[in-house]
């Protein structure tokens, strides 16, 4: 699938873009199966905030469980002082995680396209799983925004060898909060550690290493067009600004492993009651 030029390209720089790559009637399906998780959605008895503005520390139970299961964050300004929402579900959710495609059909489907798994086996992968799915919403005008951070900070798997799969549900670019990724960044150290000590259900992002998170002078703004993928190293520095703009910006991320890695008992992420989800 992948020519030798593109391969080269993804070792070289840390991530590789895909044009086109998702039709745009399997995009349609997994948009509407997203919205009718929404639509299903109980402001009243889920109030889950998701923000990276707090270095992490507001991981709750419903966080930890959404790795086996199928939760909605809120954005972090779709709350008013008096914790109601300022705006319907459909415009207020952050993002839906993280075990979509084991639970939900649609998802799971998507996730099977073959250009998926021929995708990372060019990529070196010899039996790649699926460990984690999300779609985030970026939502209009309050889409917050992601700090820098690399996904082996909270995937960590020995050796490291997480890839993710981000691919646009709408066109994204500078002004709705598109990614923006260092080039060649994932040489540079990991910087930071996401752990959680399960005694006491507290989770920790602890820095391991000093190096400054870079400029924008060194980052590349990753303006694609809905159906577009873009593949990434799990040590590539990434961001995306906040959504003050009036176009959302969704999209679906698909974190994969390598079969038979060893996880981290500090891992946020378990699955110890669904099974291996290869691709």
């Amino acid at each position: 699938m992948l020519s030798r030029t593109q391969v080269d390209e993804f070792r070289e720089q840390g991530y590789l873009v895909l044009p086109g790559l998702v039709p745009g009637e399997a995009l349609a399906a997994i948009e509407a199966a997203a919205l009718a998780i929404v639509d299903r959605f109980d402001p009243a008895a889920e109030r889950t905030v998701f923000s990276t503005k707090d270095r992490d520390a507001g991981r709750d139970d419903a966080f930890f469980a959404s790795a086996e299961g199928v939760r909605c964050f809120l954005e972090e300004d779709a709350l008013d002082a008096a914790g109601a929402l300022r705006c319907p579900p459909r415009l207020a959710i952050n993002k839906i995680g993280h075990a979509l495609h084991d639970l939900v059909p649609a998802f799971g489907e998507f996730c099977r396209r073959p250009c998926f798994g021929g995708l990372l086996r060019d990529l070196g992968y010899a039996a790649p799983v699926l460990w984690q799915t999300m779609v985030i919403f970026k939502q209009p005008h309050i889409g917050g925004e992601v700090r820098w951070h690399q996904d082996a900070t909270y995937l960590i798997t020995a050796p490291p060898c997480v890839t993710g799969l981000w691919v646009a549900l709408e066109d994204a670019h500078r002004d709705n909060g598109c990614l923006w990724v260092q080039p060649g960044g994932h040489r540079t150290p990991l910087r930071e550690r996401y752990e959680v000590d399960w005694r006491t259900r507290v989770g920790t992002l602890r820095t391991v290493d000093a190096t400054p998170w870079p400029s924008l002078a060194e980052a590349v703004a990753l303006e694609v067009p809905a159906g577009s993928v873009v593949a990434f190293h799990d040590h590539l520095p990434h961001r995306s600004a906040p959504n003050h703009s009036p176009a959302s910006r969704h999209a679906f991320t698909m974190h994969v492993a390598e079969q038979g890695a060893a996880w981290a008992e500090s891992n946020w992420l378990k699955r110890p009651r669904l099974g291996d989800f290869a691709l």
